[in-house]
């Protein structure tokens, strides 16, 4: 199986080079940015089939203007499937998809696996179908960026143009999912990083384009938001400072989102049996979207009832449909939902369900544009377009917890072709972005990759550094000695020795210290010291590493001591090897060509 299998790549590897074998590299790229795009449209258009058909198969049959006590158990059915399919059928994590994709930018270069180009689509599809409160971008961005890597594997490209097609991948699938090509290239660049050059951007732009033309063919030209600006929706400078609030609001939810998804995945993490993790997502679930059915699945249809001012909608199937005209209620309700959103899901992420965080940020965003707008509007009589807010919302959520103003003012304006908001969206991004930036510098995409240094970035030199990795570059070929040996013992040694420093280890393998060949000179060539215990010649080395310490933090710790090797040891003192600063610096030199490379 394994030789027919890499029979075939080899037959897919030979037709490409027969078929490209005249165009340039730049000519390559562009094609192959072309089926990137073409595969990731078709890609998200199954997804969202499936997923459509799921939930209309499930909800579509209840009167609005009745509970639906199914809501009660669809959530935990679908965490349940969807933690199976993972556990049996795909055997490998597929949640957390953008941070996956960074991680495999910087941890494997760039090379995704195989199954991620539908396990994605089923495990994402599974669980929002059945009301897990999450968005489908995720999964769909994971989706595309294996599409594109396993696309550059089998055309045996390398580094560089794998994490390109990756990246062409990735954007495809978020052109796709939203029509929203240019949102798709600016994703890429701002939150996947990928350097902007000639040889970059016109692959990038062609897997974008195809992928949208792609989505259209298959879903027409509407928007995903249907929303017609009038002009009451038109932004106004008197409301600047309102949009101002907005946007310090935004912030301040954006930290919230991000907050309550950590503690929420913090409080999971210490459930070891997972048959109680699913007890309490699902009573968790079922309970809040009973309650607040807007919280069901990815809430899309939330969006346009709220941006049309069809805000009675929000009440179908809840219990409170009969409060649906008091405007006291409709604020607590709006309130509600929006705090609520977050904690519905980080418990579908948390307990095992497949999905991301891309729909939640604009939802709990648009439900903070709204909430301002109808407060405006009750409270203080102000003529408020709720359309404009909710809008602009969604964009400030998203760019706080995105860490990402570019996407989120260019998909809010592509989403609803609302570009006479620009003005409004800059302004309640950027203040979003500043005031979240300043409570936590780290997008939620990125928080974790940061902490343990496995996240790329535009700077080159830090980049360099994610790329090297302890466990490579450790050098383990030094005589280890015991300490029950003498210094005659060791001058018989030095003679097949190729270092001159030497680890002085316990019966159980826990280093005690070091011996160093120039402090054994002077009594080395006198016999009558060599019943000299080499205890007597041992030092404590200035510093210890870790075995999972990350180069950036090891560097320092070189200079600091004065010194250039440095011994690693386990979290119990067990002797691993040697790291020096030597080896560390010719291995940065190399990864910053590769990272700087043109090709």
């Amino acid at each position: 199986m394994i030789k027919l299998e890499q029979h075939i790549k080899d037959q897919i590897f030979e037709s490409f080079q027969r078929l490209t074998s005249k165009l340039s590299n730049s000519q390559v790229m562009a094609l192959l940015g072309v089926l990137v795009g073409l595969c990731a449209g078709v890609g998200a258009f199954i997804f969202n089939t499936l997923l459509h058909a799921i939930t209309q198969l499930l909800t579509s049959w209840t009167p609005a203007d009745q509970a639906q006590w199914l809501y009660l158990v669809y959530p935990g059915v679908g965490i349940i499937l969807a933690t199976l399919f993972v556990k049996y059928v795909v055997k490998d994590g597929i949640s957390e998809g953008v941070t996956r994709v960074l991680y495999a930018m910087s941890r494997t270069d760039s090379r995704i696996k195989g199954h991620n180009c539908w396990t994605s689509i089923v495990g994402g599809a599974t669980t929002i179908g059945f009301g897990g409160s999450v968005g489908p971008e995720a999964p769909i961005v994971l989706t595309g960026a294996a599409i594109g890597s396993n696309i550059g594997k089998l055309a045996r490209l390398n580094y560089k143009n794998i994490t390109l097609l990756l990246c062409c991948g990735a954007g495809a699938a978020v052109a796709a999912v939203f029509k929203a090509p240019i949102t798709g290239v600016v994703f890429v660049l701002e939150i996947l990083m990928l350097d902007i050059t000639s040889k970059s951007i016109i692959p990038l732009l062609m897997a974008s384009m195809t992928a949208t033309i792609t989505s259209l063919v298959f879903h027409g030209f509407s928007p995903i938001i249907a929303v017609s600006l009038d002009a009451d929706d038109m932004f106004m400078v008197a409301q600047v400072p309102l949009f101002i609030l907005l946007g310090c609001f935004c912030g301040v939810m954006a930290y919230y989102f991000t907050s309550v998804n950590s503690r929420v995945g913090g409080f999971y993490k210490s459930v070891k049996e997972q048959w109680r993790k699913w007890l309490y997502a699902g009573v968790t679930l079922g309970i809040l979207i009973f309650l607040f059915p807007p919280l069901y699945g990815e809430g899309h249809g939330s969006f346009g009832s709220l941006m049309s001012g069809h805000t009675a909608e929000l009440f179908d199937n809840s219990l409170f449909y009969s409060f649906s005209d008091a405007d006291w209620f409709l604020i607590i309700y709006l309130i509600a939902i929006m705090l609520f959103k977050v904690v519905a899901m980080a418990t579908t992420n948390a307990a095992g369900g497949v999905g991301g965080t891309f729909a939640p940020s604009l939802f709990v965003g648009a439900f903070a544009g709204a909430t301002l707008a109808v407060i405006c509007r009750v409270i203080f009589d102000w003529d408020v377009s709720i359309t404009s807010f909710t809008l602009a919302g969604m964009a400030g959520v998203m760019s706080g917890v995105m860490k990402a103003p570019l996407t989120a003012i260019f998909l809010i304006a592509e989403l609803s072709n609302g570009y006479g908001l620009f003005i409004p969206l800059m302004i309640v991004s950027c203040i979003s972005f500043a005031v979240n930036y300043g409570l936590d510098r780290d997008s939620i995409y990125t928080k974790q990759l940061r902490l343990r240094g496995e996240l790329l970035t535009h700077d080159k030199d830090s980049s360099a550094f994610v790329f090297l990795r302890l466990d490579q570059l450790m050098e383990t070929d030094f005589i280890r000695i015991r300490e029950t040996l003498t210094l005659g013992d060791i001058v018989n040694i030095i003679s097949s020795a190729r270092r001159n420093i030497f680890p002085v280890l316990d019966n159980s393998g826990k280093l005690l210290g070091v011996v160093q060949l120039d402090d054994l000179r002077h009594d080395m060539f006198n016999r009558e010291k060599w019943h000299t215990p080499i205890m007597h010649y041992m030092i404590q080395p200035p510093d210890k590493i870790l075995e999972h310490e990350m180069i950036q933090s090891i560097m320092p710790r070189f200079e600091q001591n004065n010194t250039w090797m440095l011994p690693v040891v386990d979290k119990e003192n067990h002797y691993l090897g040697f790291i020096s600063k030597s080896r560390i610096l010719n291995a940065y030199r190399e990864a910053l060509v590769n990272v700087s490379q043109a090709d």
